[in-house]
């Protein structure tokens, strides 16, 4: 008898996630297949769901909301700091991705989105939120832990 997705199991897959236009964001369907436990963190929940109850051999793919995926651009999350924040000899341009340290010391990437001589404009939205995504997936192995 086949072990399905559930709590509790280890879950060995391909992915791919691409965008609306077919552009794909990630993928392991050219090289190794990623191996995760159900709920690790890992795979966010929204994702997760897609996933229960499939067992070794499925294959399927997902239209997944922002809700569900990344969620939406919270404008919260767009902030602003002085441009001599950052060392003068960094060469910022929009897109570039800088890592910043939040207060409980963890590491939190950012956006360029813009920038002049006084302020820089940093995005710290998920960069695909907004997005629905397309997920597929092919199961390799699913194993009780």
């Amino acid at each position: 008898m086949s072990v399905i997705i559930a709590p509790d199991t280890r879950i060995t897959l391909h992915f791919s996630l691409s965008l609306g236009d077919g552009s794909i964001v990630d993928s392991t369907f050219d090289g190794e297949p990623v191996t995760f436990e159900h709920g690790d963190g890992q795979l966010p929940d929204g994702f997760l769901a897609y996933l229960d109850g499939l067992s070794a051999g499925a294959e399927d793919a997902w239209l997944v909301s922002p809700e569900k995926a990344f969620g939406m651009p919270n404008p919260n999350n767009v902030q602003y700091f002085k441009r001599n924040t950052f060392a003068a000899d960094m060469e910022l341009e929009p897109g570039l991705v800088v890592s910043f340290t939040d207060a409980s010391k963890q590491e939190l990437p950012g956006v360029i989105k813009a920038f002049d001589d006084d302020e820089v404009t940093v995005d710290f939205n998920h960069p695909l939120a907004g997005e629905t995504l397309t997920f597929k997936v092919k199961i390799i192995a699913v194993e009780t832990v």
